[in-house]
């Protein structure tokens, strides 16, 4: 009797094991400095920051010590270095899964959340195989033929024919194959919360979603869209990986844009609680929240021991915005309206650099954050460490310095994918 009742003692705690639940939150160019960025301005210690446990994490590619987000997708999806620029291969081309691919074929249910195209570098690395991120159209189709429940974000143009409004010049309507295939395609906010299938392809844009700071109407927010997510694949009782990503914190930090980093990760920490509120509620789910690389070089500060905080919390919008409703023409006039949105002085030469500047919302960008004592070294990526935080069973796992292909490993042995075969996918052409 007590041997059986080992035997069972231990089936159980594997299955405990294994049926996990896992939300994974990818933070687009997210390291500590962005983070604490936005607690600064915001005037309050971020959801992400409350998360107990917490590691550092390495972030290079095969062939760089900066990575682009391809690599780095990779990484934190299937636990394997390659170049950059590829995604869901190995250096020399061969397909790898990913741990949605893995899980999906243990009967997992699956999603995808993100603010991007849902072909972009980082939720293609959770299901696609291309040696070139640029390959979106080969994407979408792995995407269309695979096995992921619920997938949210933009970009339909991408699974449409021309003569249908997107841009596939190969005649291919994915999403009217999807639709065959039993998912509930929407379009709209104002759809979204109707849907009851445990199949969703909702593209919000046909390109990527608008940025934070003008998102608006029937666009909805990361929050929005992750706590319907889970709504969906948690109805089955069956258990789920679904991986988030707040896409754009990237492209505010390129920009090198303050306020814009700020609203960013400020919607990404909105979806951090709504997963966190989730797992403290099931009690069976892991949430791993990590950036897939730093972006800007983000330093707190340019000098003299100060950042001018309260100037930075009154800024009205970005650089881009901005630029969208002046002129350039005139600098007395360009210098009122510049204070008057940015709470700034511009000087004369400050305003010929930005008039003459190839990227002049780059160049406004870094007038402003000079202003508000904020640096950045680049418009690029760099080689920074980004930190690793987690909350739920196994998060203890989830401390100390690592590299990020141990952030996939560890959670793909917290689900026992480590011990699966799978069938190598086909590759991409």
């Amino acid at each position: 009797m007590r041997k059986f009742l080992a035997v069972l003692l231990l089936v159980s705690l594997c299955f405990s094991v294994f049926a996990l639940n896992v939300i994974y939150m990818i933070g687009d160019g997210m390291a500590a400095n962005q983070i604490l960025l936005a607690s600064i301005l915001e005037g309050k210690i971020l959801n992400i920051m409350k998360m107990p446990y917490t590691g550092l994490t390495t972030t290079y590619s095969y062939d760089s010590w900066v990575t682009d987000s391809a690599p780095a997708g990779t990484a934190l999806a299937s636990g394997f270095k390659t170049l950059n620029r590829a995604i869901g291969v190995l250096p020399n081309g061969e397909p790898v899964p990913s741990m949605i691919e893995l899980a999906a074929e243990r009967g997992f249910k699956t999603g995808i959340v993100v603010t991007c195209r849902v072909t972009h570098a980082t939720p293609a690395a959770f299901y696609g195989h291309v040696t070139n991120r640029d390959d979106e159209f080969t994407l979408a189709e792995q995407l269309a033929n695979s096995k992921v429940d619920v997938i949210m974000g933009g970009g339909y143009a991408w699974f449409l024919p021309t003569d249908a409004g997107g841009r596939r010049t190969d005649g291919k309507n994915l999403i009217e194959q999807m639709k065959a295939r039993g998912y509930t395609y929407v379009t709209k906010k104002s759809e979204l919360q109707s849907v009851k299938s445990d199949k969703l392809l909702a593209l919000f844009a046909p390109s990527h979603l608008d940025a934070v700071p003008v998102r608006s109407g029937e666009q909805p927010t990361l929050d929005e869209m992750v706590a319907k997510a889970l709504e969906i694949l948690s109805s089955s009782g069956e258990p789920f990986i679904l991986m988030v990503e707040g896409s754009q914190i990237d492209w505010a930090c390129h920009a090198n844009d303050v306020f814009w980093t700020w609203k960013e990760m400020i919607e990404f920490d909105n979806a951090v609680k709504v997963a966190l509120d989730f797992a403290a509620r099931n009690g069976n789910t892991l949430v791993v929240v990590t950036g897939d690389h730093e972006t800007g070089g983000l330093s707190l500060s340019n000098g003299g021991y100060t950042i001018e905080v309260e100037k930075a919390r009154k800024v009205k919008g970005t650089a881009d915005y901005f630029l969208s409703k002046v002129k350039l023409d005139d600098y007395e006039t360009f210098k009122g309206q510049a204070m008057e949105f940015f709470g700034v002085e511009i000087s004369q030469d400050e305003f010929n650099y930005v008039k003459n500047a190839s990227n002049k919302s780059y160049a406004l960008s870094e007038v402003v954050s000079k202003k508000l004592r904020i640096g950045w070294t680049t418009h690029d990526h760099t080689a920074a460490p980004v930190p690793v935080f987690a909350f739920g069973p196994g998060a203890e796992q989830f401390v100390g310095f690592m590299d990020n292909t141990d952030v996939a490993k560890t959670i793909m042995k917290l689900l026992g994918l480590h011990t699966l075969s799978f069938p190598k996918p086909v590759a991409a052409k």
